[in-house]
């Protein structure tokens, strides 16, 4: 095992922007093809609409982690309200994946993983939310797979071990730069892991 080790955490959603329906697929191919493991924080809707490509996403060996269920800012929603998305998201990515997303879990946006209510509540659930180290807005129209590529790379080794970085399951750019995004790594010395091998 490397003394740097990176996780890939990809929040898995219907998509801010127009983008090809077909990406996130190919981005799980991708990630086979470079026998790499990332952790997917799936949003409920998107299971139940993909649950092929969901259950997929759990058989070829990534993590499954909740990434709500239609992605409402958590600080916008009452306890109760943050309990049935992270429920009904559970549910849902049970029922496609087969496996639990349990403890992990994003708030979308990031926004309330600094806010005592909200994970409060997340932790009542039997869950923790999961931030980021390191992320260079693959989601931004006019992107380019190079700038993802360079810049990911240099702050993964800024960072050192145990760098989480934020991508996105829909974007060109992230399925242009995938594969020499995982060769820059591992030629930085990097492994690639799931978060629950960061432990």
């Amino acid at each position: 095992m490397s003394d740097l080790r990176v996780a890939l955490t990809i929040d898995t959603e219907h998509p801010d922007h127009p983008a090809d329906a077909g990406n996130p697929s190919r981005l799980v191919a991708a990630l086979a093809a470079a026998d790499a493991r990332a952790s997917f924080f799936l949003q409920g809707r998107w299971a139940a609409s993909q649950p092929d490509l969901a259950r997929s996403i759990a058989e070829r060996g990534h993590l499954v982690c909740n990434h709500s269920n239609a992605h409402a800012p958590m600080p916008m929603l009452t306890d109760e309200g943050i309990r049935d998305a992270v429920r009904k998201a559970e549910r849902a990515i049970e029922t496609a994946t087969g496996t639990s997303p349990r403890p992990w879990f994003r708030c979308p946006y990031g926004e309330g993983e600094d806010d005592p209510r909200v994970l409060g509540v997340l932790e009542e659930l039997g869950y923790r939310n999961v931030p980021w180290d390191v992320d260079h807005e693959d989601w931004r129209p006019g992107r380019s797979a190079d700038e993802l590529v360079s810049g990911v790379v240099r702050d993964v080794v800024v960072y050192g071990d145990g760098a989480i970085v934020l991508l996105h399951s829909w974007p060109d750019a992230t399925l242009a730069a995938m594969p020499a995004m995982i060769t820059g790594l591992r030629a930085a010395g990097a492994d690639l892991v799931g978060l629950d091998e960061l432990a």
